[in-house]
């Protein structure tokens, strides 16, 4: 639709003179140096949104699929009688649809010792077989070998934990219990020496340095279970829809069993994470805000010093729309092109996180993002396309609003009254 004039909306002329108006000339020095702020600004505020909400979805995944990788989506318990067929139950279950694996589990606590040092473990009875369907176990043994495991006395240990221990695949490591024996003095601790068998590694620091993993019938025989076990871990295809299996589940155990989902058992620890990235988004928006924001003050000067151009041009012709539709371009341009650079230059980041992050460490001498305080051995990064097309978005609808104001009062200048006074 064209104006009274004839110019069609966003004609040539309008690109030329908004165009025009951001190369600013001397005297106006003012005015650019507000443009590249606000550039800047727009362009880290959206590359630095992207990247948090990269890392906190990556730092989500990456935990998820190491918590989920070693422990049960769905944990099933004994109710009133102790689970001694397990075997059959754990049979049953891992025929349901949907289901991986079903592992009987012996569960303890000991002090792992070795002649250099001792660190507090949990030990876990396993079977061989099932120890080896783990793909986080079995895809990620560093030292040694799961074969025989079932047959032999030996154990398998996590990678910080056989470094703090000072010893490796092939080595003796004892484990003391605090429930032993009962004498006529007393329960006694239990304590023997095993073999280590072979070392994983899964880049968890709290599982590799934590969790040791011992035979179901030499775990049942430390721990005094006759026969039984502590519970059963299901793996599952789809852990994000366990709550369909529960009924599954519970029918084909064919006992009173007490079930627990993996969102149970890590409800606080997720939604703190949740609240975190919430947070972190709404602040890290004001700087997008706040850069639209000198959008708009620059555009109110720009239209100021160019009130006699517009007078000029209404003279001529121009009409109100085609002012607005100026500064609405010279507004418009540095929001879009702060917004596509920052998209680019957060994804060139994203991309080599774990490379800048080993060189910032570098460059600082001091270790950034510390396995021991994050739990994960490296910086994760995961774009989820959505979220960063909402990013996008969101600075693009921020810098086109930023514009409407100033746009707005040039195009209701007064051609005389600018003329007179401008």
């Amino acid at each position: 639709m064209s104006d009274t004039t004839g110019t069609a909306p966003f004609a040539p002329f309008e690109w030329m003179l908004s165009l025009r108006y951001l190369r600013a000339r001397r005297k106006e020095g003012f005015i650019s140096v507000i443009a590249i702020f606000s550039f800047l600004g727009i362009m880290l505020g959206v590359a630095t949104l992207i990247i948090v909400m990269a890392v906190m979805n990556g730092f989500r995944k990456e935990l998820l699929d190491k918590i989920l990788g070693l422990n049960g989506h769905l944990v099933v318990q004994p109710q009133d009688t102790p689970l001694t067929d397990y075997a059959a139950v754990a049979e049953r279950i891992a025929k349901v649809r949907g289901v991986l694996l079903a592992v009987p589990l012996v569960e303890g606590i000991a002090l792992a010792s070795s002649p250099n040092n001792a660190f507090g473990v949990a030990v876990r009875g396993i079977r061989g077989d099932d120890l080896a369907s783990l793909p986080s176990i079995g895809n990620n043994i560093k030292q040694g070998t799961l074969e025989g495991f079932d047959q032999g006395q030996g154990i398998v240990i996590g990678r910080r934990l056989a470094d703090q221990l000072a010893i490796h695949a092939g080595d003796m490591m004892t484990l003391v219990s605090p429930r032993g024996a009962v004498t006529p003095m007393g329960p006694t601790p239990r304590i023997k020496g095993y073999k280590i068998a072979a070392v994983f590694e899964i880049g968890m620091s709290e599982y590799d340095a934590s969790v040791v993993f011992m035979p179901l019938t030499e775990a049942q025989a430390y721990f005094s279970r006759a026969g039984d076990v502590t519970s059963i871990e299901i793996y599952t295809a789809n852990p994000e829809k366990v709550a369909e299996l529960r009924p599954l589940v519970t029918e084909a155990a064919g006992r009173p069993i007490f079930m627990i989902d993996w969102r149970q058992r890590n409800s606080s620890f997720f939604s703190a994470l949740q609240v975190e990235r919430n947070v972190m988004f709404m602040i890290l928006t004001l700087i997008v805000l706040v850069a639209t924001l000198n959008i708009v003050s620059g555009l109110i000067m720009l239209v100021k010093d160019k009130s006699s151009d517009v007078a000029i041009l209404r003279t001529m012709g121009a009409t109100r729309y085609a002012m607005m539709r100026v500064f609405l371009i010279t507004g418009a341009s540095i929001g879009v092109v702060g917004t596509i650079t920052g998209f680019f230059f957060g994804l060139v980041v994203c991309l080599n996180i774990e490379s800048l992050r080993q060189f910032m460490s570098w460059l600082t001498n001091t270790e950034i993002f510390r396995s021991e305080i994050y739990f994960l051995s490296r910086l994760p990064a995961e774009m989820d396309a959505g979220e960063t097309t909402a990013v996008v978005l969101m600075a693009l609808v921020l810098s086109l609003a930023a514009t409407l104001y100033p746009s707005w009062r040039a195009a209701r200048l007064d051609p005389v009254e600018a003329l007179r006074y401008g």
